[in-house]
């Protein structure tokens, strides 16, 4: 199977919320590689809200990237943890993200 042309991946309790509000949902189930390319297409679309979220919405939307991330490391029979030990060895090898350093361009030494 792959993906379907309409439509999107949703949280598992959306479609029961439809059902509750006295709507019909319609809806197939993904898994495998499919569930991995939509938990990807996924993770793009949390992260485009992301970027377009105001400051009120924004740990909102990180929740949302967030949860993407952990379903799509389980989808590879993988744990957080392992993604944690990655973010920390990089961390101490080339640094964080906190200093807000904007590299402009790289020179050669030789130019100096």
């Amino acid at each position: 199977m792959s993906l379907p042309v309409t439509g999107k991946l949703v949280r598992d309790l959306i479609p029961e919320i439809i059902s509750n509000s006295g709507k019909v949902p319609v809806t197939c189930q993904v898994s495998g590689n499919d569930l991995y390319q939509a938990l990807k297409l996924k993770a793009r679309e949390e992260v485009d809200e992301l970027f377009e979220a105001e400051s009120a919405e924004l740990l909102e939307e990180i929740a949302d990237v967030y949860e993407v991330l952990l379903s799509l490391v389980r989808s590879q029979n993988k744990d957080w943890s392992e993604i944690e030990n990655i973010a920390t060895s990089k961390r101490n090898k080339r640094g964080g993200f906190n200093d807000g350093q904007w590299l402009l361009e790289t020179k050669d030494a030789t130019d100096l």
